[in-house]
């Protein structure tokens, strides 16, 4: 009897017009959350509320269309416990008005991070995030250009309120620093902020363009990836890192490239016990690494042009730390960011003339808004992301009896955007608001529902019944 052939791969499967609809939209509200500010300067804090409320509207029509399956033994709780805290603070804020204000903004940026991890598979949610960062960057660079050599002077936002004769240079919308070297700012009119989205660009199309070599069938992707256009989309996140350069995101692109080097390590191991004494010198690096940085601060600060205040942030972080002395357990109320008509908020933070809004720090700022206790919910929704992803980006992807699918270049981006976001967090607040808390709530419940990378059916398997379902965008 002759052996039966193999059977051919299925092509992938053809995306309907409601998939293309919903994947658009997807981008548009991801476009809209990292822009963050370029929003108010350019229509005003109505106009940014405007577009959050239409960003998180889209958000939820896309839920409301896809209705993805949600598997309920699969919650992440600490997420859930975190965000019933905040809305229980309601109950005894010093600024009641605030936390209802941001509450709102947090659950607009929850409805957008459930939408991208529900209704879009892994290989999806990494297109749908690269093109909202190509538009971004792209339209920074030609904002730029613009400033430095048609406008040819710093430029503030529109309708701006503050005094435009001697206004704070951390006000201005762009410096015009393109042609003379300095930082520059992009449409959102921060340098960290746009220093954040290249290095979110260069982890997922520098993923992209490794997978590429895989087999598209393995790598999950409809559709060929163009090697020129990945190259184009990682050169311009690499020179807008460069152009837009900041000390706290080169920190979180160096930390996050260490643990690249660690993943890869880790999948080079054939088994648990030759992965053991690899574990132990990831351990060992991190450690001298660690003791290195707190002996050499001073030195290392002054390479990175940083003063040992940190930019002032030891101040700021005094000043946090004596609010929560004095409610440390449930803290003073939910508020991310803080709200600028709130009087405790009125002149807290001063620095540069510029009404600072945040602790600079995520972990202190969630001890100040909701004590211990929020603390302790908030770090183990930050474990369970930083576990999770790991352990998706060095095991093979396991969904049926097959123990020797191969690895994927893709499944390692989870874990390096969780790492990024985790080193941003010691010196900003972003985690807690906008892309950073979307990025958070994608991470954490997708790899609860979906802890396997997914493995297309090729139609040659012989373990059907266990196979993940099919991607409901394309049914």
């Amino acid at each position: 009897m002759l052996p039966t052939e193999p059977a051919p791969p299925r092509p992938p499967a053809t995306l309907t017009t409601r998939a293309i609809v919903v994947r658009h939209v997807a981008v548009f509200a991801t476009f809209a959350v990292l822009a963050g500010t370029f929003w108010t300067n350019l229509f005003t804090i109505w106009g940014y509320t405007a577009v959050a409320l239409l960003a998180g509207g889209a958000a939820l029509a896309c839920i409301v269309v896809v209705r993805p399956r949600w598997q309920r033994t699969r919650i992440p709780w600490s997420l859930v416990g975190y965000g019933a805290l905040a809305v229980l603070s309601l109950a005894w804020s010093a600024y009641p008005s605030g936390t209802a204000a941001t509450l709102l903004g947090a659950a607009l940026c929850t409805i957008l991070g459930l939408t991208l991890a529900t209704c879009f598979t892994w290989p999806e949610v990494l297109r749908v995030l690269g093109r909202a960062v190509t538009w971004l960057l792209a339209l920074s660079l030609l904002f730029e250009l613009f400033v430095a050599a048609v406008l040819r002077h710093p430029l503030l936002p529109n309708f701006y309120a503050g005094d435009s004769a001697d206004p704070p240079l951390l006000d201005y919308w762009s410096r015009d620093l393109l042609f003379s070297g300095g930082r520059i700012q992009g449409i959102s009119g921060n340098a960290n902020l746009l220093a954040v989205v290249a290095l979110l660009g260069i982890i997922v199309f520098g993923v992209r363009l490794a997978a590429r070599r895989e087999q598209h069938a393995a790598a999950g992707i409809a559709g060929p990836e163009r090697r020129w256009t990945l190259i184009l989309r990682l050169a311009l996140s690499v020179t807008m890192f460069l152009l837009s350069f900041s000390t706290t995101i080169l920190l979180a692109a160096v930390v996050t490239a260490v643990v690249l080097v660690s993943a890869l390590a880790i999948r080079r191991a054939s088994g648990p016990a030759a992965r053991t004494p690899v574990y132990l010198a990831i351990v060992g690096v991190a450690v001298v690494g660690a003791v290195a940085a707190v002996a050499f601060r001073t030195q290392l600060l002054g390479l990175l042009g940083k003063s040992p205040d940190l930019t002032g942030r030891l101040d700021i972080w005094a000043t946090v730390w004596r609010l929560i002395e004095q409610r440390p357990v449930v803290g003073w109320g939910f508020s991310s960011p803080w709200a600028p008509w709130e009087p405790l908020f009125t002149d807290l933070v001063i620095r540069r003339g510029v009404r600072q809004l945040q602790a600079h720090n995520a972990w202190l700022d969630v001890w100040f808004q909701l004590g211990v206790v929020g603390l302790v919910l908030f770090a183990a929704v930050v474990l369970s992301m930083l576990t999770r992803t790991w352990f998706l980006a060095v095991d093979r992807p396991r969904v049926d009896l097959d123990a020797h699918r191969p690895y994927t270049a893709l499944s390692l981006a989870p874990v390096l955007i969780a790492v990024s976001l985790v080193v941003q967090s010691v010196a900003e607040s972003r985690l807690l608001i906008e892309s950073g808390w979307v990025l958070l709530v994608l991470l954490v419940v997708k790899t609860k529902q979906e802890p396997a990378w997914p493995v297309p059916d090729t139609g040659g398997s012989a373990d059907r019944a266990s196979a993940p379902r099919r991607d409901h965008l394309s049914r």
